[in-house]
């Protein structure tokens, strides 16, 4: 039985990897052959449906935006980290400069 599971989730995983967005009912359709509990193969398939919906993305779709959105994030507060510190050393410089300049 583990032997059949683990064949069908590499055939899955090799044969259905670049279809696997179009396929809608393929996550819920594992779920209820590897859980047997048609419940929460439904409630898989029914959230999944609600967030297409509401945000016109998949749930990998929208993970991957969060995700995208953290990274661009982190790289502007980082930009302007250095930004700043540029700008205070030029200050500093041109003051030094104005300084000597007036002695």
């Amino acid at each position: 039985m583990i032997l059949n599971k683990i064949i069908a989730g590499l055939f899955l995983l090799f044969f259905l990897n670049g279809c696997v967005q179009s396929a809608a009912l393929l996550g819920p359709a594992y779920t209820l052959a590897s859980s047997g509990n048609i419940y929460q193969a439904g409630l898989s398939y029914g959230s999944n449906q609600a967030v297409k919906e509401i945000t016109g993305k998949s749930p990998t779709e929208n993970i991957k935006s969060f995700v995208e959105d953290k990274k661009l994030k982190v790289e502007e507060e980082e930009s302007q980290e250095e930004f700043f510190a540029l700008v205070k050393s030029r200050i500093e410089k041109t003051s030094k400069i104005i300084q000597l300049a007036n002695q």
